[in-house]
């Protein structure tokens, strides 16, 4: 992407951030009142689009907050990494169950995500009422923005609804002064593959452009075109977290998924170094002391000879120990601060289809989508079984390593029932099922 561009999009960030911090999470609702800032009222009325440009990037400047929290919560509990923290040692005691420690309904692990996610979804209804309520920008160009902000807000919600699993969300937070209901699991993913084939509508109307700018994390899928591979790929991933395997083939046919070793194909959360731009949060760097992420040793431990996904773990000077656990391995997916993070990538669509071929009983395809994998990674193809019980086995170890660190291992094994199978690696720890609904939700 052009210099200009990308200049163009961090001074949109500054504005759109400005639109994020009025879009706050479900129960927390001020008073704004500034002539010198843009309030939410400024643009529910016949916005221009240079209004709403600035709402698209905001909502997605907003979506990379508290992403470190978010994937600590996941990769802890799902036994791929170690938080070590010098400052918070909640992070080896809560999150792995430690003594007799629980999830916090009121701390920091459950309620920043949760506030984070739904400022983006406040965001996304905002530029939705905004759109329906302006007659300044074409009907071709509303269909865009719509298309953008409903598969932002499906995105979203999923995220909260992979910590809080049965315990379920709210769907329905369009209105800050009447909330709807705490929905259950079943109930949100239907909504939530609602709203993305809603915004797949949008989208298949919106023209050939956009009438706004997307970030580089969107290089190849800044059109409508190529923009609904994405929103198609997000619908992949929830039909097989419905278990409507069918359903997800259909939409991987209209995803970007190529059945060939082009892995890192996909979305990204970008960052820089730019002035009100953020960094990327996974990263920290190698051998560091106090804050660290470390690799879970049976990471390493567990993989095949010649697995080239073991780089994504590096061997430390000397090992680091803290609340009784102890790793030698840093995780190194990144390298630097401003390194793109996946928000989903083609190697996860090879797996999709994988899955979905071996649930549907097309056990050579699965096999075919699976050697793909382990022959682009340094593996001989798969010499086991051709069963399904087998193949799901092999699934869930493919998944392990390509999606190492990328929000996956804790949703895969629980919803196959397998939670039991991850490590416990101090007597009596615990692997939780859900996260709790944060306090703040349970008096509204």
């Amino acid at each position: 992407m052009k210099k200009n561009h990308t200049i163009l999009y961090h001074t949109r960030i500054l504005l759109g951030m400005l639109l994020v911090t009025v879009a706050l999470p479900a129960c927390e609702v001020d008073d704004i009142s500034d002539p010198n800032n843009p309030t939410i009222e400024s643009v529910l009325e016949n916005a221009t689009v240079d209004d709403l440009n600035n709402l698209v990037v905001g909502t997605e400047a907003g979506m990379r907050n508290v992403l470190g929290t978010y994937y600590d919560d996941v990769s802890v509990i799902g036994r791929e990494v170690y938080r070590f923290s010098g400052a918070d040692p909640r992070f080896t005691s809560d999150l792995l169950g430690f003594g007799s420690a629980t999830l916090d309904n009121n701390t920091f692990y459950t309620t920043n995500p949760w506030a984070a996610r739904y400022r983006v979804v406040k965001n996304t209804n905002t530029l939705i009422g905004a759109v329906n309520n302006t007659a300044l920008v074409t009907d071709t160009q509303k269909q865009g923005y719509l298309g953008f902000a409903k598969t932002i807000k499906a995105h979203q919600l999923l995220m909260n609804l992979t910590l809080m699993n049965e315990n379920g969300i709210r769907i329905d937070v369009d209105d800050i002064n009447n909330l709807g209901p705490i929905v259950d699991k079943a109930a949100a993913l239907e909504a939530i593959a609602s709203l993305l084939d809603e915004a797949q509508g949008h989208l298949q109307n919106s023209g050939s452009e956009f009438a706004f700018p997307l970030s580089d994390g969107f290089i190849g899928f800044n059109k409508p075109e190529t923009f609904l591979e994405f929103n198609r790929a997000l619908a992949a991933r929830v039909a097989v977290y419905r278990s409507n395997f069918q359903d997800a083939l259909t939409a991987l046919d209209n995803s970007f998924l190529e059945l060939n070793d082009n892995f890192e194909r996909g979305v990204y959360y970008v960052f820089s170094t730019a002035p009100g731009d953020q960094l990327n949060p996974l990263f920290f760097a190698r051998n560091a002391t106090g804050e660290v992420r470390l690799a879970h040793p049976g990471f390493v431990a567990d993989a095949t000879p010649g697995d080239d996904r073991l780089s994504k773990v590096a061997l430390r000077d000397a090992p680091a120990t803290q609340s009784g656990l102890t790793s030698k391995y840093d995780v190194a997916l990144y390298d630097s601060n401003v390194d793109p993070v996946p928000i989903i990538r083609n190697e996860e669509l090879i797996l999709i289809y994988a899955e979905a071929k071996i649930q549907t009983g097309q056990l050579q395809d699965a096999v075919d989508a699976l050697n793909i994998i382990r022959t682009g990674h340094g593996l001989q193809p798969y010499s086991g079984p051709v069963t399904q019980a087998a193949l799901i086995d092999e699934m869930l170890r493919q998944r392990r390593y390509s999606l190492y660190f990328e929000g996956h291992r804790w949703i895969d094994m629980r919803r196959y029932n397998r939670l039991d199978q991850l490590p416990i690696d101090r007597p009596g720890d615990d692997v939780w099922v859900n996260f709790p609904i944060p306090f703040s939700e349970l008096s509204v």
